[in-house]
């Protein structure tokens, strides 16, 4: 059952045109290079996406002309290191001049990436304690994190775990 649901996650995956992937991969690689090209990867997948939101709020395109009747524009980038599940990555995210851009994907003074948080809660349902989860933290991701930080996630989520267990039925 468990190799099914792999494989249509696998399935579900976009394909990748050869002529892209022949461009990172010119011969054979280690698995650090491998995971650099993935956190490569991942880095302008997030930029560009931050762009095209940053394009949507202000109503057109980047490159493109921006219209009369705008006041507002882009005005450059911020630099802003979050936590992803590979570890920390330091991503440009587009600025607009007025402070009206609220990204989506990673919201303003958000610094974990989607999927990070849940790590925390599974590895603090299966017994770890705060420090033991800390640790694991520090060693696969390279990732210093409070104590004080993971009992907030993990307190979150005892949060909505009640407001769930309270609902009327």
């Amino acid at each position: 059952m468990k190799n099914a649901a792999i494989a249509a996650k696998s399935a579900a995956l976009p394909t990748i045109p050869k002529e892209l992937l022949e461009q990172f991969v010119s011969g054979p690689m280690t698995g650090e290079q491998v995971n650099a090209a993935s956190m490569a990867f991942k880095k302008a997948l997030i930029e560009r996406a931050l762009g095209a939101e940053l394009g949507h709020h202000l109503g057109y395109a980047s490159g493109a002309s921006k219209p009369e009747s705008a006041t507002n524009q882009r005005n450059g980038k911020s630099g802003k290191t979050v936590i992803t599940e590979d570890g920390p990555l330091r991503i440009e995210v587009p600025r607009d001049r007025d402070g009206s851009f609220e990204p989506l994907l990673i919201p303003k003074h958000e610094r974990r990436f989607t999927g990070f948080d849940d790590k925390i809660i599974a590895m603090y349902a299966r017994g770890m304690t705060v420090r033991e989860v800390q640790g694991f933290l520090g060693d696969q991701y390279g990732v210093e994190v409070s104590p004080e930080f993971i009992s907030s996630v993990t307190d979150a989520v005892m949060a909505e775990v009640g407001a769930w267990q309270a609902r009327p039925l």
